[in-house]
């Protein structure tokens, strides 16, 4: 068995991810990489739950990779976090510190253990437009007429990432050459947050109701900046919901009762990518938030080293 070479960091929303790799950060040499996909973008902050507070430990500023790279009108594909999370963890390794991977994201999660050189693929816009006015039923239907090996990775459960597998497997099944898999250089530790359904809710509630305000103002600079409302629905929960405000499609009484549902669903379907991951062979140590973790890191870590 390889030893670890770095730590993954995963649960649902608002279970204290970043405060805990921070922590660890401090007590174990490591940087952070963000596995999250809204927290690449520049000033998404209140409603992606950037907390860059936290990265602030006793004093001492932890560094942070991956987080604040993109302007909100751009667009960031997997192809470029899988390149992202590659030339951060070597320049944290070469540094001789620890790599902590931090984040909710399954997709970007699953680019330690499973191969994404397919998604290196140019973007089409005319298939895209082409394919997006089809429904969510329609797009899967179309995914499954290409060969699986150009599919197998798709996340199903997302109009856009299925958008994006269509576009990659007909890339190649146009005979487009096919990169070669290389190996992958992660070896995680993973570490999961665990809370129960019902502390889960409460965390969410407590959250929305802390940020509401901050997020409404977040939204509001984002549209003057010209950020459109149809690129604030693509950013989902926080600022879909926001943007209907603002529209004044919906009160703001709606506003968080309609957002608390959609993030307790979110959460949920984070918890169910977590067990398929599990199912997959991946063994994670779930942890209680309020517990010191530092030292059962460090034994699993010394285990680990005595075993190899």
């Amino acid at each position: 068995m390889q030893q670890t070479n770095c730590i993954a960091i995963l649960g649902p929303t608002a279970s204290g991810k970043t405060h805990l790799a921070c922590h660890l950060a401090l007590h174990l040499n490591g940087e952070i990489i963000s596995a999250d996909s809204r927290q690449v973008y520049k000033r998404l902050n209140v409603g992606t739950g950037k907390d860059l507070d936290e990265y602030t430990v006793n004093g001492k500023t932890i560094p942070y990779h991956l987080i604040d790279i993109v302007e909100p009108g751009e667009q960031f594909y997997l192809h470029q976090f899988v390149a992202g999370l590659k030339k951060s963890f070597e320049q944290i390794r070469n540094a001789n510190k620890l790599p902590i991977i931090c984040g909710g994201t399954g997709l970007y999660l699953d680019a330690l253990r499973k191969d994404f050189s397919l998604t290196q693929v140019p973007e089409d816009p005319v298939f895209r437009k082409k394919m997006e006015s089809l429904s969510k039923e329609e797009l899967i239907a179309q995914l499954n007429t290409y060969p699986e090996r150009f599919t197998q990775q798709v996340d199903r459960h997302s109009k856009k990432r299925l958008l994006r597998g269509i576009e990659i497997a007909d890339y190649f099944s146009q005979g487009n050459p096919v990169p070669e898999k290389t190996e992958l250089p992660y070896r995680p530790l993973y570490i999961g947050l665990a809370v129960s359904t019902e502390e889960r809710k409460q965390r969410i509630t407590l959250r929305l109701h802390q940020r509401l305000n901050g997020l409404i103002e977040e939204t509001e600079a984002l549209l003057k900046e010209g950020i459109t409302h149809e690129r604030l629905a693509f950013f989902g929960l926080e600022y879909k919901f926001a943007s209907l405000f603002l529209q004044q499609k919906i009160t703001k009484e709606e506003l968080m009762v309609q957002l608390e549902t959609a993030i307790f669903q979110f959460a949920k379907r984070q918890m169910t990518w977590f067990r398929k991951m599990e199912k997959e062979g991946v063994t994670i140590h779930w942890v209680k938030p309020d517990q010191d973790v530092r030292q059962l890191v460090k034994q699993l870590l010394t285990a680990e080293e005595s075993s190899s």
